[in-house]
Parts: C-alpha cells; structure tokens; sequence
C-alpha cells in the first residue's frame, strides 16, 4: 500500500498539521499521565486500524518505559491483570469514544463515572479532548494510507518543534 497523499507536502494540509500538532502539544503537556495518553492514543489507533499511528504510540510508549507485556495486552486490556482501575477507565473511554456508532449514547454512564472516580477535571479535559483528538488523526492517516513502520521515538516533538 502506498500512501495517497502527501499531507505534509501540500500548503492547506501542512499548515493544518501544524496547528494540530500544536493542540496534541497541549495534551502531551497537560496532567494526563504520560502512560495513559499512549495507552489511550494505541487502544483507539488499533480499533481504526491506523497502522501509522500504531506504530508511532507503540514506540513512543516503549522509549517512555512503558512494559512489553502491556503494550503487547493493550488490545485486551479486558482479559487482563496488567492495568490499573484508572488505566482500564481511560481504555475503556477510549473505546467507547471511538465507537461511537456502535452504541446509541457513545460513552455509557458506567465509563463516565469510572472516569471521574480516578481523573480530575484538567486530567478528564485531557482525556476527553485526546480521544477526539486520536480518532481526527487516525481518520487523516487512515483515508491517506500513511504506513506504519517508519517511525522513530521523538519524532513528533522534532516537527512540533520546526512549525
């Protein structure tokens, strides 16, 4: 699969990706664990099959310590040990955030609640605006073909850092 298109060689899509890059800047620096964001950030990129963004949170996950064996679980994270209460809310926040057709009130009272038992508002504001934010460039990777694969820890903050 080749990529269709070249979102950082074309004028409107480059300077979109610079300022979405910078609202994600915001998330990466907010109180939100940095654990939780690159659970979070694989949960919803594997539901939508963006092998891009797989890629880049796996490896940013793993440079940030992040376990094998949880990475490698985070996909059933449900049938698991390796999560805390807190992390198993933000997944399943994820989950049901990403799929929002699949349930006729997205995220259901349950989630919500278990959300806010362990996160406090700048932390839920975070997670909240993550999980759109995750769908939004999983749905840009995913409709342009960008492969996964090629991805080296560090990188987003290399771009952030040129705009």
């Amino acid at each position: 699969m080749e990529a269709r298109f070249h979102l950082f060689e074309n004028e409107i899509a480059s300077r979109f990706a610079k300022r979405f890059a910078g609202a994600a800047l915001v998330l990466h620096d907010s109180p939100l664990p940095k654990s939780v964001q690159e659970l979070v950030s694989l949960r919803a990129s594997q539901i939508n099959g963006c092998g891009h963004c797989v890629d880049m949170h796996v490896k940013e996950a793993a440079a940030a310590g992040e376990s094998e064996v949880r990475l490698h679980l985070v996909a059933v994270w449900r049938e698991t040990t390796v999560f805390t209460e807190a992390e198993r809310a933000a997944l399943a926040l994820a989950e049901e955030g990403t799929r929002l057709a699949d349930a006729h009130e997205g995220v259901s009272d349950e989630t919500w609640a278990l959300v806010r038992k362990h996160y406090d508002d700048d932390q839920t504001a975070a997670l909240v605006c993550l999980v759109g934010m995750i769908n939004a460039a999983n749905r840009l990777a995913v409709i342009t073909h960008q492969k996964g694969g090629s991805y080296e820890a560090g990188m987003f903050k290399a771009v952030v850092a040129q705009g």
